[in-house]
């Protein structure tokens, strides 16, 4: 029972206390109240995420939120990475959500989940499993931060979250903070099933798990088995996805200035376009598939010179706004889009400990989990590879016009599994009034991606057999060996997303990427009291840290080879890193019982770390907690942090894509405004005379950092109060953050390597120029061929904030009544890429709301525990980023566009009784007011529909919640 009670002494001690903000559940509240007396007696000390050493209490010298799992439950939430960003330190800046999967590559693959504290990234937050390293999961090449679908809701039982940098505790990757995951021990035999169900179809979720644990005289044991489908959501699912409106508005009436859809009488949508795209008379020549009756393309009604005869059905839209509303509208095959991708995940995690003896015992822990996630999407494909062609090709056609034939397909989507697996082995025990600990972790990712993609050898060959460069008959692709079927580019049909089978088997292919990821430590440490001085005792922990990490990832054979039409190639990513560390860490009791001091306490620690794949590095932090009298308490810390370079950005292998010529600065440079471009462009031997990018798209490409990279290094400092009332009603604390990030390792683009290289003031020896390749001229075409990227340390950034927390408890006429408000006021998020760039700053923009808070209000009374929670993120807008506000022309009018958010509010209510003996349930609705997440205009913001990309936003709507729990 050792291990429970000591969870059970963090619950009331945070409880009722204002050192540390505390997220408690009411039934966890309630549970923590009614054994508040036999654990006060008996306080243990124990050890809390951001000091290795153990104390009695959880007046901790920097900033710990402490989250119970139950508030997922009292919420409808089904995954860990929900429940984290209802917090204000996520919820402050844009997180990485399934969501973002559907038609973007993000880090660590399609369905992977994780937390930026203080939208510093991902990968600068670390997280712990019960105080140790949880090692990466994913897929692709950027694998590099913890994946949370991996642990089930169900086996934890709170989240510690060290809001300061830690690395001199840590190591690595503590930079923004510390996220600790503790699960549950002790006795537990149980059956959960929860669901949540949307009052509109998609987007519900399932779970079912088990748990069994036991106690003995001489250790535990517990057993998680769990399983969660989300059914994910379509775009058809919810209107406010559904379609892709302009979004104008008339700046004089404040009325809509969308063209109309003849056909429905609506603003017109606006999707994918698909058709005969035109080059000299603009929009698109469509077929009439409605019967609407739009006149005939190369009729009188038109006046068009470039197209004198056309297939009956076929018409003219988008050269005029009247016109942009004949367009094709959004295709049934971008309805069918996952909006959230389908996604299911099984999982087992067991834990034991068992005493060796009075002073020694053997812990583990392991868990495994698979989680599979489906995306379908759609997307165009066009003859990119030859250009504009000649009308005149297509049967039934007559004309001068060239023009590109653009169709649409919905062999465009994904399935990802992941299998992780995570193992701990270890010791720990006590010699004399010292404590020891020492495990061993080894996780292993083994991930696969399979993806639908178009072969790029095919679709060369269709489009030459076009033009009539190239046969096709009897002939195949050269690297796929697929049989060449002439493609009839022109075809409705082909157009509309229904070629043949025998073209789809010739265009259309499938692969598989696999990706590796093994990470091993080894850590040891020991910590006691070294003398007593007169104010306490003098504490200390010192420890040794071993870690080796290992990437593979290997995509697709058609990817490898370049052979993926219109998506990047990348070759194996592949490298292997050892880290090792020493730390130590003193904390010392400075002054005790005097006048305006009740209490003066400092703690410092150190460590030294070295990674073999740039050198080594030593972080230290400084800290001081100073109880001042009548409930009032100050904190103040300093200390410094590094980042070691994650694998993917060491060794990522040649990632290719595609960029316009119109980036190049040597562009018609004899008119730059850029004295150095002049000067450069022209000593490159580019005439002035090359007044346009004539060219094909040049490649680029993206490659790792290996040699050159070194380590991130960051300072972060931190100040507070915290008052507590004397009948403990009443807590209060204000903190104030500042991360400052040098030498950040930042993805250095080829459109920056461009202006990098020809604006420098050193250009026969500026490096970046031997990043690019330029062609010979021949033809007049000086475009660029290849530029080079990659990562290098070039950027900082700066965050600064104030976290403020009240909390109110109290016993009423009607129960108990515990109230908490968490809000954070960002100040300050810059970021510079260069010395010489202009700093960025995001607060107030878009997904970086200046204000975030969350208010959790339960009332225990009887057999009953009600639950109210609200969220709220402040107003936003991007305007500033452009030179007329919201002012654009659109066909010749002055619009107004949209891009802005209102402060967003939205609430949850539960409720949670105990049915019969051993029954609880809990039942409540999230999103009671079916709060629809803010709308935008496509011509300023990222949307879906009109619906603004931003986690902060709820994609769901209103729905019913509920969670079911036997204990047998």
């Amino acid at each position: 029972m050792k291990a429970n009670r000591l969870a059970k002494s963090v619950r009331i001690a945070l409880a009722f206390g204002a050192s540390s903000t505390l997220l408690l559940s009411g039934a966890a509240f309630a549970q923590a109240e009614d054994e508040q007396e036999e654990e006060a007696e008996s306080a243990e000390r124990i050890t809390v995420v951001g000091s290795r050493i153990r104390t009695d209490g959880l007046d901790s010298a920097t900033p710990i939120e402490i989250i119970s799992a139950e508030l997922a439950t009292e919420q409808g939430l089904s995954t860990l990475g929900e429940l984290l960003r209802t917090t204000t330190i996520a919820a402050g800046s844009d997180q990485l959500i399934s969501a973002y999967s559907v038609g973007f590559v993000t880090a660590g693959g399609a369905g992977n989940e994780s937390i930026s504290m203080r939208g510093l990234g991902a990968n600068r937050t670390l997280v712990l499993l019960n105080g140790r390293r949880a090692g990466p999961a994913g897929t692709r090449g950027q694998v590099a931060a913890y994946d949370m679908n991996s642990l089930p809701v169900a086996a934890i039982e709170r989240v510690e979250i060290l809001k300061d940098g830690a690395s001199s505790l840590y190591g690595s990757d503590a930079v923004a903070g510390v996220i600790n995951i503790i699960t549950k021990k002790g006795d537990d035999a149980s059956v959960n099933f929860s669901g949540s169900k949307p009052m509109d179809s998609g987007g519900e979720t399932y779970r079912l798990n088990g748990t069994y644990g036991e106690s003995f005289d001489n250790g535990s044991y517990r057993i998680v088995l769990d399983h969660n489908v989300n059914t994910g959501l379509q775009r058809a699912d919810r209107d406010y996805f559904a379609c892709n409106e302009r979004y104008f508005f008339d700046p004089e009436t404040g009325e809509r200035a969308d063209p109309i859809d003849p056909r429905t009488g609506e603003f017109h949508c606006n999707g994918t376009g698909y058709g005969i795209y035109r080059g000299f008379g603009g929009g698109r020549l469509l077929f009439d598939e409605t019967g609407y009756g739009f006149p005939q393309a190369g009729s009188d009604f038109y006046n068009d010179q470039f197209v004198d005869n056309a297939p009956a059905g076929w018409y003219w839209a988008g050269w005029n706004k009247e016109s942009d509303g004949w367009l094709n509208g959004q295709h049934p095959f971008q309805r069918t889009q996952s909006m959230i991708p389908e996604t299911s995940v099984t999982s087992a995690f067991i834990q034991g400990d068992y005493d060796l003896g009075d002073s020694m015992s053997l812990y583990g822990e392991f868990l495994h989990s698979s989680r599979e996630t489906e995306i379908n999407s759609a997307r165009q494909f066009w003859t990119a590879d030859v250009g504009f062609v000649p009308l005149n090709l297509a049967e039934g056609w007559s004309g001068s016009e060239l023009v590109l034939p653009v169709a649409i397909t919905d062999h465009f989507g994904s399935t990802t599994t992941v299998d992780y697996t995570r193992g701990v082995i270890g010791l720990e025990g006590s010699i004399g009034f010292w404590n020891w600990d020492m495990s061993y972790q080894r996780s292993y990712n083994k991930g696969e991606y399979a993806q639908k993609i178009i072969l790029r050898d095919s679709m060369i060959m269709a489009q030459l057999n076009l033009i009539g460069a190239g046969p096709c008959e009897g002939e195949q692709s050269p690297l796929s060996g697929r049989d060449c079927v002439p493609v009839d580019w022109f075809s409705w049909d082909h157009m509309n997303g229904n070629p043949g089978a025998d073209v789809k088997a010739f265009l259309f292919g499938d692969e598989v990427g696999n990706t590796i990821y093994k990470q091993d430590t080894f850590d040891a440490y020991i910590t006691g009291d070294i003398l007593d001085l007169p104010a306490g005792p003098l504490a200390t922990a010192v420890g040794i840290y071993y870690q080796t990490d290992e990437l593979k990832d290997t995509p697709g054979v058609e990817t490898l080879r370049g052979n993926s039409w219109g998506l990047s190639g990348a070759g194996i990513t592949a490298g292997k890193s050892k880290t090792k560390a020493v730390y130590g860490e003193l904390s010392a009791p400075v002054l005790r019982d005097l006048p305006f001091v009740e209490s003066l306490d400092v703690t410092g620690s150190a460590r030294w770390t070295d990674v073999d794949a740039y050198g080594s590095d030593t972080t230290f932090k400084v800290s001081m907690n100073w109880s001042i009298g009548g409930g009032l308490r100050a904190r103040a810390s300093r200390g410094t942090s590094f980042r070691a370079p994650a694998l993917f950005e060491l060794y990522l292998d040649n990632q290719t894509g595609f960029l316009g010529q119109n980036i190049d600065p040597c562009i018609n440079w004899v008119e730059s405004e850029n004295p150095l471009i002049r000067e450069n462009c022209a000593a490159a031997g580019i005439p002035e005379s090359y007044i346009a990018g004539i060219g094909s798209s040049m490649t680029s490409i993206t490659g790792g950092g290996a040699g050159q990279l070194q380590a991130e290094t960051s300072v972060s400092e931190g100040f507070g109060f915290i008052w507590e009332s004397p009948e403990q009603m009443w807590a209060a604390s204000v903190d104030y953050y500042k991360v400052t990030i040098d030498d950040q390792v930042s993805n250095v683009g080829g459109s920056n390597v461009l202006n990098l290289c020809y604006g420098s003031e050193n250009f026969d020896n500026e490096p970046f120029c031997d990043q690019i390749t330029r062609r010979d001229g021949t033809n007049g075409d000086y475009g660029i061929d290849t530029v080079r990227g990659g990562y290098v340390n070039v950027a900082q950034q700066l965050v600064r904030g104030v976290d403020i927390v009240t909390t109110f408890n109290a016993e009423t006429p009607i129960g108990q009544l515990r109230s908490t408000l968490n809000h954070t006021i960002q100040i300050e998020r810059v970021f510079q890429q260069f010395p010489d760039s202009d700093p960025v700053s995001f607060i107030g923009r878009i997904s970086n709301p200046k204000h975030i808070g969350t208010l959790n209000t339960s009332l225990m009374t009887n057999d009953w525990t009600f639950t109210w929670n609200a969220r709220y993120v402040d107003k936003t807008s991007n305007y500033y980023l452009y030179t007329n506000g919201n002012e654009l022309q659109y066909r010749g009018e002055t619009v107004n566009f949209v891009a802005d958010t209102p402060t967003y509010v939205v609430h949850a209510l539960s409720a949670q009784t105990r049915l019969f003996d051993g029954l609880d349930v809990t039942f409540g609705l999230a999103n009671i007011f079916d709060k629809q997440p803010p709308k935008a205009g496509p011509s300023a913001v990222a949307v879906a529909g009109n619906t603004i990309y931003a986690s902060q936003y709820d994609y769901l709507g209103r729905r019913a919640f509920v969670n079911l729990s036997y204990q047998f």
